[in-house]
């Protein structure tokens, strides 16, 4: 039967090549072939010098960063607790953490801008009028940070739920509780480190989340980076595809290293 299906497999998988290839291929030969000119990188060389570039990049990184810092603490200790007192909660959860998967971006944009315009038109003589403002700042928008972290919800929660699912929690829980560890501890000294893989995963799932969104940001009036794309498509069009090419790139370099690292990692655990 496995010899039956091996042609089939490999069939599958030229067309998952092409269907990636063949797109990716032809932007790249967009950016390098100039009429008049032949082939020329000057497309690629531009892009550390141009206007707007490194600010909108170090933007969505600082963005990223805070968004898995925010989303990890929220829901670690929320899947733990599920895992270990409440598990009839576990649907709940689940449909609450689904939540942004249904809703269109446009329609979640919308409601945030909503709420944002109570500042100005209801708050302005109260403290948390400043609160309002503070969030929206063009340097480093926390307003961001938070629609990021209700978008990551649902890719978080099956990362982290299918690593709880491959060890016993509450086993690990105990045993450190017995040696004198109080939650905190058990959490972050036996727990943790039996989800690295799924830290990892939850983590690059949040970060190419950041680094591709783009309706939120481009509505509320930010620029990071999947903006500033946008923005020079509009007038410098090759340089724009050499950018996405090359996020494209880096984002399949950081999937390969995590699944790597996570390969490394079943590895030393399965000789220890």
């Amino acid at each position: 039967m496995a010899r039956r299906l091996t042609p089939w497999r490999w069939a599958v998988l030229g067309l998952a090549a092409l269907y990636f290839l063949v797109p990716l291929g032809a932007s790249v030969v967009f950016t390098v072939d100039v009429p008049g000119q032949g082939v020329t990188f000057d497309a690629y060389s531009q892009i550390l010098s141009a206007d707007g570039f490194t600010s909108s990049l170090l933007l969505s990184l600082e963005l990223a960063v805070a968004t898995i810092v925010v989303v990890l603490l929220l829901m670690v200790p929320a899947v733990v607790a599920l895992r270990l007192s409440a598990p009839k909660l576990r649907p709940v959860v689940e449909i609450v953490c689904s939540l942004p998967l249904v809703v269109p971006p446009i329609a979640f944009v919308a409601g945030i801008a909503s709420v944002l315009k109570w500042g100005p038109d209801h708050l302005s003589r109260t403290p948390l009028f400043e609160t309002f403002v503070a969030i929206q700042n063009p340097d480093f928008p926390v307003v961001l940070v938070l629609a990021y972290v209700v978008m990551a919800l649902p890719f978080v929660y099956r990362a982290l739920d299918a690593g709880l699912r491959a060890i016993d929690v509450r086993t690990l829980v105990e045993a450190a509780r017995s040696c004198g560890a109080n939650w905190p501890q058990a959490l972050v000294r036996a727990v943790l480190p039996n989800l690295r893989g799924a830290l990892l995963n939850a983590a690059f799932l949040t970060l190419a989340l950041v680094l591709g969104e783009f309706t939120v940001a481009r509505l509320l009036g930010f620029q990071p980076f999947a903006v500033w794309i946008y923005n020079v498509g509009g007038s410098q069009a090759q340089m724009s595809v050499a950018v996405s090419v090359l996020s494209l790139l880096v984002t399949w370099a950081l999937l390969l290293a995590l699944a790597g690292a996570g390969g490394r990692d079943r590895t030393a655990s399965s000789r220890g």
